[in-house]
């Protein structure tokens, strides 16, 4: 499985001396006293760390200089404890690099009102110090994030994990590197794009390989490693032959295995972590990966078919955000217009993630009419029931655009006995009749990423995040 590197967020809260030492020692006190609770809690996915209290320009600048070179640290949560005067952030601020999270909240969630003083009312001063950071942050047109409530909230640590997630998958997004097989498919334009543009904006590289070099891979791999992989093929799904020679569907599965060792191989070998292939660019191939590109995406790879590099980047970063859980490449393939039954049929000749599977995906080998090579496997199984996101990415002259909406899946009305796929049916919250046309109008293509974890709001801050263009449909 890939993995994710271990990364830690800062916390730190704005105050000044104006209200004495005392009172800064309770103003640390306090924030220690938070930072050590939100790790208890066992709600955030990555630890955050208490820096202390920060009072004076020179000091948050260099915080926030620290914060940059320190390649664990994903983001940096703010909170303003009591009156922290906001001219002091203007340096520091401007020379942030990662995702800053405001958190507006205060110590205590309640007014004592019986021994209220102004010893308390100069602590507790967050609804004026909040205010007064939030201004300078608006007034600097940095793209934060504020979470506004009492830290103690469960829906407030489930808004700060949210975020978490979105500010890893946004420092992992300039680690993001494609390995394209081939170049993409003849005379598609969505599958097109600024590479050079999207690894200044997006941080993704983008590098071609001839598939040559993976065909010398493919037949380096041992017949011993793949009789392991079998082995545990075998015991995760279920092997169905059907009406195929036994051999032959040995045969079939054997050279998709053999695939899957060498493209996991030639990636980590290489430092990528998502790739494309095109059916029309496959010589030296015996089959298009089907079932090998389905057990990378699995193993938390990206991945896009007809050389679709965009959206290989885009399964990739989201698998990350979403811990590659149940976040998958999607293509819109086929409609039901029929009253009351509107939906999109979503699948691929053969590369779906069988992360979203609701049954246990079956093993089998079928013809591919495109391509012209032998009769790949692939994993046939039935999407799931519950609500997603679908996004795309599409690349226009002004730059990348990010297209989403919110969707209701559910699982295909009958079995498709002449249409051996993975396959998802799936609606937009708005209606298939608005929701497609706001797609279409906004230049969406037929490729997505489809996600049960992950909710518009996350989709719609590593957007901001990453400075593309946002439509968010529904």
């Amino acid at each position: 499985m890939l993995e994710v590197k271990n990364y830690e967020f800062w916390f730190v809260a704005g105050s000044q001396h104006l209200y004495g030492e005392e009172q800064l020692k309770n103003v640390e006190r306090d924030t220690q006293d938070i930072v050590d609770k939100l790790n208890a809690s066992g709600k955030l996915p990555y630890k955050v760390v208490c820096k202390g209290v920060m009072t004076t320009a020179d000091g948050i600048t260099q915080f926030m200089k620290d914060v940059n070179y320190h390649d664990e640290v994903a983001g940096i949560i703010t909170w303003m404890h009591t009156f922290s005067p906001a001219k002091n952030w203007i340096r520091g601020t401007k020379l942030l690099q990662k995702p800053l999270l405001h958190l507006a909240t205060q110590y205590l969630n309640e007014i004592p009102y019986a021994t209220i003083d102004f010893d308390y009312m100069n602590l507790n001063q967050s609804a004026h110090g909040d205010r007064e950071y939030g201004y300078l942050n608006s007034r600097l047109n940095i793209n934060n994030k504020i979470v506004y409530g009492y830290w103690g909230d469960e829906e407030v640590q489930k808004e700060i994990a949210d975020w978490q997630d979105v500010a890893v998958a946004y420092n992992e997004s300039f680690n993001i590197r494609v390995c394209r097989f081939g170049d993409t498919m003849r005379d598609v334009a969505v599958t097109e794009g600024d590479k050079v543009e999207a690894q200044i904006q997006l941080g993704w590289t983008v590098d071609y390989w001839p598939v040559g070099e993976l065909v010398d891979e493919v037949d380096a791999v041992s017949e011993a490693d793949i009789d392991a992989e079998y082995k545990k093929l075998s015991e995760m799904y279920t092997l169905n032959p059907q009406d195929n020679p036994q051999d032959k569907f040995e045969a079939s599965v054997r050279y998709q295995l053999r695939e899957y060792i060498a493209i996991k191989k030639f990636l980590d070998d290489r430092g990528y972590n998502a790739f494309c292939t095109n059916f029309q660019d496959l010589k030296g191939l015996k089959q298009l990966p089907g079932l090998a590109a389905q057990m990378l995406m699995r193993d938390g790879y990206g991945f896009a078919a007809e050389g679709d590099w965009k959206h290989a980047a885009l399964t990739r970063l989201l698998k990350i955000m979403a811990h590659n859980d149940r976040t998958v490449f999607m293509e819109d393939y086929t409609l039901d217009l029929r009253k009351g039954h509107e939906a999109i049929l979503g699948a691929h000749m053969l590369e779906v993630d069988p992360t979203i599977a609701s049954d246990k995906p079956k093993v089998e080998v079928h013809p591919l009419d495109i391509g012209g090579k032998d009769d790949p496997a692939r994993l046939v199984f039935t999407g799931a029931d519950g609500e997603a996101v679908d996004v795309t990415v599409a690349d226009f002259r002004d730059g990348f655009r990010m297209i989403s909406y919110p969707v209701d899946c559910r699982k295909a009305e009958a079995e498709t006995p002449h249409l051996p796929v993975a396959k998802q049916l799936w609606t937009p919250k708005c209606g298939l009749k608005k929701g497609s046309t706001e797609w279409i109008k906004a230049g969406g293509g037929h490729h997505t990423v489809l996600s049960f974890r992950l909710t518009e709001e996350q989709i719609h801050d590593l957007g901001v995040m990453l400075g593309v263009n946002l439509v968010e449909i529904c």
